[in-house]
């Protein structure tokens, strides 16, 4: 890795320990070329986005302004999201809410971004990733629109301890992730 290496956060969507998504995050950070470090940022502990909890600085908890700090200095963001009743997880969209806030100091603001959907299911969590995407374009991110990445019956791609099992999966994995380190560059970011 790179010492000039960039800085991508990558959230999961799912809070189990051995989650599927946690794994699939897990094989990009290994499979990641030299430009890119990716950092598995937990989400689980944010509370609820208020805003009666974020007026003073003095009131808003801690876990946010860390939140805020951490992905504010991140060269970009990767999200691995499952799909829960057609659309990403709540937890998700809480982290975003927190890092749209206060209003005009969002952290997300030009970031590229990355979207992963991973899935037991047939479909690869497609209904997630497409509204996932429209928020992140909402948000004012720069989403990497090709390759998408759907990853159907995953529970048969990933070994116990998170490892690809599957040629064909390694290598759209690792497509991916060389993708978004060509699109976290300052041409990309130009164009």
């Amino acid at each position: 890795m790179s010492q000039n290496a960039k800085d991508i956060a990558v959230l999961i969507g799912s809070l189990r320990k051995d989650s599927i998504n946690r794994k699939a995050a897990l094989a990009l950070a290994g499979l990641a070329p030299p430009s890119l470090r990716l950092d598995l940022i937990e989400i689980g502990h944010l509370p609820f986005y208020n805003q009666e909890l974020d007026g003073e600085p003095a009131q808003t908890p801690a876990s946010y302004s860390d939140f805020r700090r951490r992905l504010a200095r991140a060269d970009g963001v990767i999200f691995a999201t499952p799909e829960y009743n057609r659309s990403y997880p709540a937890v998700l969209k809480n982290a975003i809410d927190i890092g749209t806030r206060p209003y005009g100091k969002s952290i997300w603001s030009g970031k590229p971004a990355g979207v992963v959907s991973v899935s037991l299911g047939a479909l690869g969590a497609f209904g997630a990733n497409q509204q996932l995407r429209q928020l992140l374009a909402n948000v004012n991110m720069r989403v990497l629109q090709q390759p998408e990445i759907y990853l159907a019956g995953a529970d048969k791609l990933f070994d116990a301890d998170g490892n690809v099992t599957v040629d064909s999966t390694r290598d759209l994995l690792r497509g991916f992730v060389d993708a978004f380190a060509a699109w976290t560059q300052p041409a990309a970011i130009a164009a």
